[in-house]
């Protein structure tokens, strides 16, 4: 039966290397049931119902992926896309989190249609590829820089905006010694290496207090989704904000979906002639599907993971590998305390790491070319230093379309780049 549905004859595979493949995916991605109720608590959101709405928008993602496209990817809460959520619309922009929770929903709609209609690539294609490199680096930069002030590593001065924390402190310390240990797993290319560090520093903090192990069993029923299930807040809808942080999430979603599914097809060797992605309609459905579930149960944006590049270098290629992933993140909901345990000191490693990761599209920026290297540059630097994602983005558009008109390269501002900074500059005297 699954070799039927599945096709695994021929593409060339069985249910072994498939069932490898998808439990090397969990594995390198997991870290997610720990990392995303971390961030997302900040907001003030119950941790407890973060986890089982983590873990249940991941294998609803993930579920579709697999039966419906049938492609090895796997799907959770976006790294990024959560910062974003917590650190610039609720604690940035002092929105609740039933106002961002909305904005993510009204994304995974967006998405369902921009999807059935296949006017993703008229948005994709209007965007210029310079900026579209330099956000991910510039999140990379952002999460960074939450691992470390998590962990302690880098601290608040009034002198000097930040500086470096007490590295005599057992936090701090233990944070260090996850990111050595996680950077050599991963040198060493060891499977789950983000993983382990987490659990591996989580552990080491038991004896210091930095962990805090709870009461009774780690396994057990998981925990309600009743303080954040169906949370939303519709009052702000048609405002300036509302469309600078909705497009936000619909922009930055899009691209790591879009990047991913490319980048990992092509590792895969499963592109056509033309080097379009097979059933790639089907596969955005499962992202936007994620997204909109994912909101209603209370999560941040849900999208592809590049992680799901792992499980296909074991050797994975149809859907049974994304089935596996899945039912590993719907069994992992029966595990919350030994996730939602996890400190900041143990999520550090990944979050720097990942941070690490989301950097390589700098390569491919132009440096050559000054209005296109200045804008990535500004929406690079900007990102991190004013804590907002959103600032980023505007302040490179702006130096984007700025620029192209003073040095007369009109002709590479769409029409629509031009109607989106006219946007952000109304929003600055608004």
């Amino acid at each position: 039966m699954l070799d039927k549905f599945f096709k695994l004859t021929e593409n060339k595979t069985s249910v072994k290397t498939e069932i490898l493949a998808g439990l090397t995916t969990f594995m390198t991605m997991a870290y997610i049931l720990a990392v995303n109720p971390d961030i997302l608590s900040a907001t003030g959101m119950d941790k407890n119902a973060l986890f089982t709405a983590t873990a249940l928008s991941a294998f609803v993602a993930t579920l579709v992926m697999a039966l419906v496209a049938k492609l090895p990817f796997a799907l959770a809460p976006g790294m990024g896309l959560n910062a974003f959520f917590a650190f610039t619309v609720v604690l940035g922009m002092g929105y609740s989190w039933q106002f961002a929770l909305t904005a993510v929903l009204l994304e995974g709609i967006l998405f369902l249609l921009l999807t059935a209609f296949n006017i993703r690539e008229l948005i994709v294609n209007a965007i210029p590829m310079t900026l579209k490199h330099a956000i991910s680096v510039g999140i990379g930069f952002f999460i960074a820089f939450i691992g470390l002030q998590n962990a302690g590593i880098i601290v608040d001065n009034p002198a000097t905006l930040v500086s470096l924390g007490d590295m005599g402190s057992p936090a701090v310390l233990i944070a260090i010694g996850g990111i050595v240990l996680t950077a050599v797993l991963l040198a060493l290319k060891v499977r789950g290496a983000l993983l382990i560090g987490i659990f591996t520093a989580t552990i080491a903090g038991i004896p210091f207090d930095v962990t805090q192990v709870p009461d009774g069993n780690l396994v057990g029923t998981p925990p309600s989704l009743a303080p954040i299930m169906f949370q939303f807040d519709f009052s702000k809808v048609f405002t300036i904000d509302m469309l600078i942080v909705l497009f936000t999430f619909l922009f930055v979603d899009m691209f790591d979906t879009v990047g991913t599914l490319v980048g990992v097809s092509s590792k895969a060797g499963m592109l056509d002639k033309e080097g379009r992605v097979p059933r790639a309609k089907q596969a955005l459905f499962a992202d936007s599907i994620g997204t909109t579930v994912g909101a209603m149960l209370g999560t941040s944006t849900v999208t592809t993971y590049v992680e799901s590049a792992s499980g296909v270098a074991e050797g994975g290629k149809t859907g049974l590998t994304s089935l596996t992933t899945a039912v590993l993140f719907l069994l992992a909901l029966f595990f919350a305390p030994l996730f939602t345990m996890v400190p900041g000191a143990a999520t550090a490693a990944a979050l720097v790491l990942v941070g690490f990761f989301m950097m390589s599209p700098i390569v491919k920026i132009n440096f050559d070319d000054f209005t296109e290297s200045i804008p990535a540059f500004i929406t690079i630097i900007v990102m991190p230093l004013t804590y907002s994602i959103a600032e980023g983005i505007v302040f490179g558009m702006l130096a984007f379309v700025l620029l192209k008109l003073l040095t007369g390269k009109v002709k590479d501002i769409s029409l629509i780049m031009v109607v989106l900074a006219v946007l952000f500059v109304l929003k600055f005297f608004m």
